[in-house]
């Protein structure tokens, strides 16, 4: 009646073990790091980048604990602070000898210190979050009129290569305010022009005006197209500054909008303010333009734009493109790496419909002549492609040079991410410091230690020693805890600690259902082992419902919530199915090791009075 059969005991068992194993590494705290990634998409960290750091520290005479190269590049690990300053400014000073044009993003962070056999076996840490690790918090303003001037512009050279294949000859086009002017010599042009301008791009207020001798149209976004513009502009910062953060190795970054032109970027961890600072502020984006050939035969630098372009044997060689620009980065739509018709690594892209119209003109007018890409980052261009038009193509085309296989993943992620669509400046900034996360964890410990104690107390001397059986599927729950949320690697808060309070009471509460069932049982005359079973049958339909209801509003704060709120909500959820698990399973296991093997039972031990 009261025994479980051994696969049982030996899966409750494992489950524990494997709970303790996930556990471990949370009690081995964090490490002094130095990040190195790379600050160019045209360099890579690599083999070559760990030598070149390995030989700086070596050179410095300092010794690293642990050296990590992975996709965000490298990590080096110290034994503490000291020596983790005086590796970073040894290695920058060795990476970047041009400290205004660094090739590497050298910062300093914050590495698990488990031992490698754990990492081995995939036992990593909680994440923690701004307020239990330290970081920085940045509270970002879009600027939402350069974003508006941005998209007038681009409509302006939509307009004007629409106007030019319908043959409709117009005296200027010009941006003022928050306005297109479209200047035309006779009425019948405009008339026409409107038509085609409102058939075309449908997002634009069109209206007719007269101006002297000539003959206006003037455009504005319609109110639906300028919110969806300010939209997409929040979107777009947003996806550019996830990718940059990357470069930092932050874990769980927070990077959300706040209100309708406001971005919080929250890096947990991450101990250098100006080095975060310098590399949400990077500006990157991608320009096509003709080579002009006559310059580069001859040498001259009049009129035209030099570009250094790196090739695959190290060398650097100059090359003058015109200053015309013909697809800018924000016409860039998709792009992937792939390979051309001789199997060589290249990168497909798609521009938009104006992007397109463009393209398609500028291939047709200049076919056997230079075409260059060029990827400019901090006011510096780099040549990453320079190709001959073997033909006329439009929207769709593809990228070669060159690349290798990761170099065009590279690229494509880049040219996806575009850059920023509009300017952001920093109104507010906080640093949370590594003290005073240590300071909130230690509260949320103690606060949950003492609680917990409280609880054994109480349940040990009011059910005696079901009580205490009680008190250890608690503990099994807290075990569970915390080994769900390190192998999901979810990030703890201070909310996410309350949250583990609360949740040793609620899953408390289920025990003292099962007790006090078991209890009523024997007073209405059944046997001690008829009790125990029927206390655990006949409260599980209480258990179930009260946690269930208590799920869906868990669940409803983690749909609909955001920042700690999430925070709070996902410790609370999986609190819940840690706590079922544990005071009925664990529970039941453990009274059925004590009772479950006797034939007779004269009493149970479950309060002040012993039951008969």
């Amino acid at each position: 009646m009261n025994r479980y059969p051994a696969w049982r005991y030996a899966l409750i068992a494992f489950a524990i073990a494997a709970a303790l194993l996930y556990t471990l590494p949370n009690f081995f705290g964090e490490s002094p790091a130095v990040q190195v990634s790379s600050a160019k998409a045209t360099v890579k960290a690599d083999a070559a980048l760990l030598g070149r750091v390995e030989t700086a520290l070596k050179a410095g005479g300092l010794q690293a604990t642990g050296i990590v190269l992975d996709a965000n590049g490298l990590r080096a690990r110290f034994a503490d602070t000291d020596a983790q300053l005086k590796a970073r400014d040894l290695i920058e000073k060795n990476l970047n000898p041009d400290h205004d044009n660094p090739s590497y993003v050298v910062a300093l962070n914050l590495l698990s210190a488990s031992p490698g056999w754990l990492t081995a076996v995939h036992a990593l840490p909680m994440y923690l979050g701004l307020d239990l690790r330290g970081g920085v918090h940045f509270l970002l303003q879009v600027d939402m009129q350069a974003a508006l001037v941005k998209r007038l512009e681009a409509y302006g050279g939509e307009i004007r290569s629409l106007l030019r294949d319908k043959d409709l000859r117009h005296a200027g086009i010009a941006r003022e305010g928050s306005t297109l002017r479209i200047r035309f010599r006779d009425a019948a042009t405009r008339d026409k022009a409107s038509q085609a301008v409102a058939a075309q791009i449908p997002s634009l207020d069109l209206a007719r005006r007269d101006d002297g001798q000539d003959q206006l149209l003037v455009a504005t976004l319609k109110p639906a197209a300028l919110k969806s513009e300010q939209e997409l502009a929040i979107k777009q910062n947003i996806t550019t500054l996830n990718r940059r953060v990357n470069q930092l190795g932050v874990a769980e970054p927070v990077i959300q909008q706040q209100g309708a032109d406001r971005i919080v970027v929250q890096l947990p961890g991450v101990q250098d303010t100006a080095k975060a600072k310098e590399i949400l502020g990077r500006t990157a984006t991608l320009e096509v333009r003709l080579v002009d050939e006559e310059a580069m035969r001859s040498g001259s630098s009049f009129n035209v734009d030099i570009f250094p372009e790196r090739k695959r044997d190290g060398s650097v060689s100059n090359v003058p493109v015109k200053k015309q620009l013909l697809v800018t980065g924000d016409q860039f739509v998709g792009a992937q790496g792939t390979f051309d018709q001789d199997q060589r690594p290249a990168v497909s892209v798609e521009l938009n419909e104006a992007g397109g119209r463009i393209m398609r003109q500028a291939t047709r007018e200049n076919l056997h002549k230079l075409m260059a890409i060029i990827l400019i980052e901090k006011g510096k261009g780099e040549a990453i492609s320079v190709a001959t038009i073997q033909g006329e193509f439009g929207a769709r085309f593809q990228i070669t040079g060159s690349f290798t296989p990761n170099e065009t993943n590279d690229l494509s992620l880049l040219i996806r991410a575009g850059s920023l669509a509009a300017p952001m400046e920093i109104i507010e900034e906080r640093t949370v410091g590594p003290s005073l996360g240590k300071e909130n964890i230690e509260k949320g410990f103690n606060a949950t230690k003492w609680g917990f104690i409280v609880i054994v107390l109480f349940m040990s001397a009011y059910y005696t020693l079901f009580g205490m059986f009680s008190s250890v599927a608690l503990g099994v729950n807290l075990l569970f805890l915390v080994a769900l949320l390190s192998l999901l690697q979810a990030t703890l808060t201070l909310p996410g600690i309350a949250a583990i309070a609360l949740t040793l009471g609620m899953a408390i509460d289920a025990n003292v259902l099962i007790n006090e069932r078991i209890r009523e049982e024997i007073r209405a005359g059944q046997s001690p082992q008829a009790a125990i079973s029927a206390g655990y049958e006949r409260a599980w339909g209480t258990i179930l419902d009260s946690n269930v209801t208590t799920l869906i509003a868990g669940l409803a704060l983690l749909i609909f919530g955001s920042g700690p709120v999430r925070g709070f909500a996902v410790v609370h959820c999986l609190g819940i199915l840690t706590s079922i698990v544990s005071s009925v399973v664990v529970s039941r296991a453990i009274v059925n090791l004590a009772y479950g093997h006797r034939r007779r039972v004269a009493k149970l031990a479950i309060g002040n009075t012993a039951w008969k």
